[in-house]
């Protein structure tokens, strides 16, 4: 076999396999002959050798170097044991292929962490979710940051280095569940074994009500993710952290507060609400009450005057809180309005097989639309989300009991509307039904 011809040349500083990196050890014991002899031409040419004869040895022994037992690292900068977790993850650095502000091979600090506000943390992520970047522990995207769930923080945060789930924590700040915002990350770190569990999301919002479940975005296999998530997360539930970012300012622009929006003013007094009544308090109480399960009242909407339909919802909604008697008159006081305007209470439940205007089923209430719950009217929104086009993400079914397939279907719906954001969301309200239904 013809012995292979090699020049001689300096390896890549930033490749870091075995090869390379024997490489670099062996130049640099080169250039301290070198030093040391005055550059003398015998010395030049035992450099030059023994580099040849490196070279020769990593071909021939497939990559492998057979360096000699006395070789010693060249001098450097040496990681940090800390930042080199040997996990699948990853450990800091630099953003891939970007020059840094710093040292070459530092990764950023805490302290320099940039300003950024909620929506641009989310639409960052979006870009990913857009683009289905597929998870890696070793590739990384066009902008630089790693592809797996901390370099997935990182690049969301813009934190300017790729952190892993041992370090993403110095940026932040733990809160409570109840303080949780979109942006804030939700982290799972196991020191003992980092390969066994360890995992971060970012907090992308409520999924319902009873803040059992939350919009999670996430890098993971096979590519991003976003979708709703038992709280706080699908496995190691309870080892799950909530941290904000210690860069983010302000909360969320543009974003509707949680809940149901508040009435105008309070409670007006019963007056506004007796036989012959017109004016805007009575539309209000009509909007409100068919936010909360009352559609099969209102065939044509809400209206200023009052009427028979007012009084029938008002009493279902009370009948709904288990009230009776003069409780339960029909005729809204502070506490039925109160109820209403803070989003309290129960809903007003559907009629079993009732039909809504011109035969169409009658809209049952949000409370169905919710991880977990099962009702008829779930099989009633998959089948006629099918009949509309908007079936992509079944599977199989539908079936009656609420799931993230009806949930990613009717937002592809909502999003045909020219509805975004939180009008968006997946969860069908009265306006969303009506409209599928239509």
């Amino acid at each position: 076999m013809p012995v292979p011809i090699f020049e001689e040349y300096e390896p890549a500083r930033d490749c870091a396999c075995p090869g390379c990196a024997h490489r670099r050890r062996t130049l640099a014991r080169g250039r301290a002959i070198t030093l040391r002899d005055g550059g003398h031409p015998a010395a030049r040419g035992a450099r030059r050798a023994l580099v040849l004869a490196t070279a020769a040895g990593v071909v021939l022994g497939a990559g492998t170097p057979s360096a000699p037992a006395a070789a010693k690292p060249a001098p450097g900068p040496r990681t940090v044991a800390s930042d080199d977790p040997g996990t699948p993850q990853g450990g800091r650095s630099p953003l891939h292929g970007r020059p840094t502000s710093g040292p070459v091979g530092r990764p950023g600090a805490p302290a320099l962490a940039k300003r950024i506000d909620r929506t641009t943390i989310i639409n960052r992520a979006k870009t990913w979710l857009d683009a289905r970047v597929p998870y890696s522990m070793s590739e990384y995207w066009s902008d630089g940051y790693r592809q797996d769930c901390s370099g997935y923080v990182s690049m969301a945060w813009n934190l300017g280095t790729n952190e892993w789930t041992g370090s993403l924590d110095t940026f932040a700040t733990k809160i409570t569940k109840e303080e949780l915002l979109p942006g804030d990350m939700l982290l799972f770190h196991n020191p003992a074994d980092p390969n066994k569990g360890s995992h971060v999301v970012l907090f992308g919002g409520w999924a319902d009500e009873t803040r059992t479940h939350y919009v999670a975005y996430e890098q993971t296999r096979p590519t991003t993710r976003k979708q709703a998530t038992p709280y706080g997360y699908w496995n190691n539930s309870t080892k799950y952290v909530p941290y904000r970012f210690n860069g983010v300012t302000g909360g969320v622009p543009g974003a509707p507060a949680p809940g149901p929006q508040p009435a105008p003013s309070a409670f007006p007094g019963a007056g506004k609400f007796a036989a012959g009544a017109d004016n805007p308090y009575v539309a209000e109480l009509g909007k409100m009450l068919i936010g909360r399960g009352a559609t099969r009242f209102y065939p044509k909407g809400a209206s200023t005057k009052w009427s028979d339909a007012d009084r029938a919802a008002t009493l279902a909604f009370q009948q709904a809180q288990g009230w009776t008697g003069a409780d339960a008159d029909g005729v809204p006081g502070e506490h039925t309005w109160r109820l209403l305007v803070q989003g309290q209470g129960k809903d007003i439940p559907p009629l079993v097989g009732q039909a809504g205007p011109a035969g169409k089923p009658a809209y049952p209430g949000a409370v169905y639309f919710r991880p977990g719950q099962s009702h008829p009217a779930v099989a009633a929104l998959g089948r006629q989300l099918l009949k509309k086009g908007f079936g992509t993400y079944y599977t199989s079914g539908p079936g009656p009991r609420w799931g993230e397939a009806d949930r990613r279907n009717v937002e592809a719906f909502q999003r045909a509307q020219g509805w975004r954001g939180a009008s968006a969301d997946g969860f069908p309200g009265p306006e969303t039904w009506r409209r599928l239904f239509a």
